[in-house]
């Protein structure tokens, strides 16, 4: 997914060789290649690794098929690996956005009957950003999403992103990933992913042929893991079925197509991985085309404010070098600036103030934050998006009082991650707290928010509270042996503590452990 020189997945794939007593494991001279993790849709190995059409699908609920049980497991373990990558980014703002029109989509699948109440119960449904310049999305097993900042700051509205979104929901609502484990390979799930792995290593590194002797029986699976041109037009009709449902505007799906056709007409560098995964057909186009209605028009639609905002958010995001951040703060001093459209001009001093904020030129960030502030008067989503920048500013100039006078009313996650930031660094924790415990109770999973929560119990001298914190942060990635590592250390300071407000704690602290310690055998025994 993610590309990075050496990574915890490159571990992961030699334990699957060696669990499966085959020689030799990967060779130390993959380097740079893709943490995709995603057994199905080749990122990178897609334009070296043709499409196969996979005859005689099985229908759904096939026999032959993985449980729902077995597919949440094997997704499991590799957003394990996900989260451990360096390029994994939860940005509060980013996800906050994505979040929203996952959701809707969700919602809209389950109104229509296009996901059942098992997947929607077994499956995790969760989003996760790599922080990657290519134009990228992905579905994994167990209802996982990966979509790289390179997608996010390419698509020109909220509906081409959503257009994207409801297609790899689709393929994972028709269990397409479970039908072509099964119909490809009686082998135990670990190991196709250990080969797919192994066959993306090779792709992204044309030098690596020692990979290649090793990935020769990776490459053919790989052939047979690729989405089919039915599933892919399946997911089409799907994805397109849900737009209207959630919100946006179903021509959202014909202008994305446009843009990737026009991708496609430039001999595709690298830039765009999504066409190599999901091949263009004249087949799919006239299909979207043909759904719109007659009184419609496929032009693509304006973009709002704050799309404009958050695709300029990504772009920063994604690294894209000095060169480029300078060169993004000049833009708005260029000649006709003020004559463009409001969306590119916010877009532009969104991203210059951004900029200006990597390269601790806190001054120029605050004057382009002036300028952003009169272009978005009157939008109330975009207005809040420029509040939690200037916040932002504040807080990484060390000004975090100046911080929380700027953050907007609300309570959503990027306001609360704000605040709590800037009321630990002032002393003052218990103010968030509430806030942060009243979070975790409904989103669980929320790893970011719960080391929030640790480092504010620490700050008040509720060192048991922290640790227990610590481990729900860890086990929220998956981590189980850090959680239980965690909660030893919680056991181990609740046997010094006579508290009555520690013993509760450390009663929850025990049966963490028990739960985690069972994961954590599981793992095992499935290695």
């Amino acid at each position: 997914m993610w590309n990075r020189k050496h990574t915890p997945a490159r571990l992961w794939v030699e334990a699957c060789f060696s669990a499966q007593n085959s020689k030799p494991k990967i060779p130390s001279a993959i380097s740079g290649y893709a943490l995709i993790a995603s057994l199905l849709i080749a990122i990178g190995a897609g334009a070296a690794l043709p499409a196969v059409a996979q005859p005689n699908l099985p229908t759904l609920g096939d026999g032959g098929t993985l449980t729902t049980g077995e597919e949440r497991r094997l997704g499991d373990r590799i957003i394990r690996e996900l989260y451990r990558d360096p390029d994994y980014i939860d940005d509060p703002v980013l996800v906050e956005y994505v979040q929203g029109l996952w959701q809707a989509l969700l919602a809209a699948a389950r109104s229509r009957g296009e996901l059942s109440p098992e997947l929607d119960e077994r499956f995790a449904w969760e989003v996760l950003l790599g922080r990657d310049r290519t134009v990228n999305a992905f579905a994994l097993p167990g209802g996982y999403l990966g979509v790289h900042l390179g997608l996010i700051g390419v698509v020109a509205t909220r509906d081409e992103l959503a257009s994207v979104l409801a297609h790899e929901l689709s393929h994972v609502t028709q269990r397409h990933i479970s039908r072509l484990i099964a119909q490809q390979s009686r082998q135990t799930p670990l190991l196709v992913g250990a080969m797919v792995l192994a066959a993306l290593a090779a792709s992204k590194n044309p030098g690596a042929a020692q990979a290649m002797m090793v990935g020769g029986q990776a490459v053919a699976m790989q052939n047979q893991l690729n989405f089919s041109r039915d599933m892919e037009r399946e997911a089409d009709r799907i994805g397109y079925g849900l737009m209207e449902p959630s919100g946006f505007a179903p021509q959202g799906f014909v202008s994305m197509f446009d843009k990737l056709q026009q991708a496609n007409r430039l001999n595709d560098n690298g830039s765009w991985p999504y066409l190599r995964s999901h091949p263009l057909t004249t087949q799919r186009m006239a299909d979207m085309q043909s759904r719109l209605p007659p009184d419609s028009t496929a032009q693509p639609l304006p973009p709002g404010l704050e799309h404009a905002m958050v695709a300029a958010r990504a772009r920063v995001l994604s690294n894209p070098g000095v060169d480029a951040l300078r060169l993004w703060i000049a833009e708005p001093q260029s000649t006709g600036f003020d004559s463009q459209p409001a969306a590119r001009r916010a877009a532009s001093l969104y991203t210059a103030a951004l900029a200006s904020n990597q390269l601790r030129d806190f001054a120029a960030a605050r004057a382009a934050q002036a300028k952003l502030n009169e272009v978005v008067r009157g939008d109330a989503a975009a207005q809040r998006q420029s509040q939690r920048l200037a916040a932002e500013t504040e807080l990484a100039a060390g000004l975090p009082e100046a911080a929380l006078q700027r953050l907007p009313q609300g309570s959503g996650r990027p306001e609360l991650v704000l605040r709590t930031q800037a009321l630990l660094r002032v002393g003052r924790p218990a103010e968030v707290t509430g806030a942060l415990q009243t979070w975790v109770v409904t989103h669980p999973h929320d790893a970011t928010v719960w080391q929030l929560l640790a480092s504010a119990w620490q700050a008040q001298g509720q060192p048991l509270r922290a640790v227990r914190a610590e481990a729900e942060s860890h086990a929220a990635r998956y981590d189980y042996a850090a959680a239980v590592d965690r909660f030893k250390a919680g056991q181990d300071l609740a046997r010094k503590s006579s508290s009555a407000a520690d013993y509760i704690e450390a009663s929850i602290i025990d049966t963490r452990l028990r739960a985690m310690e069972s994961l954590l055998k599981e793992q095992a025994a499935e290695r």
